[in-house]
């Protein structure tokens, strides 16, 4: 995981990163809060999975790899079901995009595998 944190944006990049990240969970929550009324599984199964998803895009959590999952999730219900494809499209583009830049300074992943400081002392022999 360090590897794919080679860099956590700081300042105002970060504060876009939190911000697309949040518009990015919230769509996804509201959308499967919207399937209430449908009751096929098959319909149900990838937007609760979708919407998980958002939970961990919303902490900051494995952004890269939950950027990479919405991605592929996103694909298969832009493909595989009956309604627009264009907001499936939307929202898997915006997971690659934030599966390439990170999770921000202010995210779960930047408090666990950011950047830190280890001081090596000279021992005088």
């Amino acid at each position: 995981m360090r590897r794919l944190l080679s860099t956590v944006a700081d300042g105002m990049p970060s504060l876009g990163l939190l911000l697309l990240r949040v518009v990015v969970a919230a769509a996804l929550i509201l959308r499967f809060a919207e399937l209430h009324n449908r009751t096929s599984v098959p319909t149900i199964a990838p937007h609760a999975i979708a919407a998980g998803i958002g939970l961990l895009l919303l902490f900051g959590s494995w952004t890269s790899v939950a950027g990479v999952l919405l991605a592929i999730i996103e694909s298969v219900i832009a493909f595989s079901h009956n309604v627009d494809p264009w907001v499936s499209v939307l929202l898997a583009s915006l997971g690659v995009a934030l599966a390439l830049l990170g999770p921000g300074t202010w995210s779960v992943d930047a408090k666990r595998f950011g950047w830190k400081r280890i001081e090596i002392r000279r021992s005088d022999e």
